[in-house]
């Protein structure tokens, strides 16, 4: 693997792992705990909370976006070229394609899930 193989490969699993990070901060974090503490008294979490879950949503819908951009460029690049040779390689290409841009629809679903949790 060349050194630009290795860093696109860190650089999704980078993306991947921040967005399940924030799905999972907010899934491990009952609404009630955020209550509870503010009517105890307490440093005010539920601020707290509200403001990473943001921070979660947008590191999802973010990162994954410009994941899904890089491979959809990448992926587009080749399947153009590959399709130059054999035109009739054009479903097979439109499939690797959509599932490059599946990637940004995840990251949404991780984002809305999150703000679904926040409400």
């Amino acid at each position: 693997m060349t050194v630009r193989t290795r860093f696109l490969s860190a650089l999704l699993a980078m993306t991947a792992v921040l967005a399940v990070a924030g799905t999972a901060f907010l899934a491990f974090v009952p609404p009630s705990l955020a209550q509870g503490a503010a009517a105890a008294g307490a440093f005010r979490l539920e601020g707290t909370v509200w403001a990473w879950g943001l921070v979660g949503a947008a590191l999802a819908t973010g990162l994954s976006s410009l994941g899904a951009g890089f491979a959809v460029g990448k992926v587009g690049a080749a399947a153009i070229g590959a399709l130059a040779e054999k035109p009739e390689l054009f479903g097979r290409l439109l499939i690797f394609v959509g599932l490059a841009e599946g990637i940004a629809i995840y990251g949404l679903i991780v984002s809305i899930l999150v703000l679904n949790r926040l409400v």
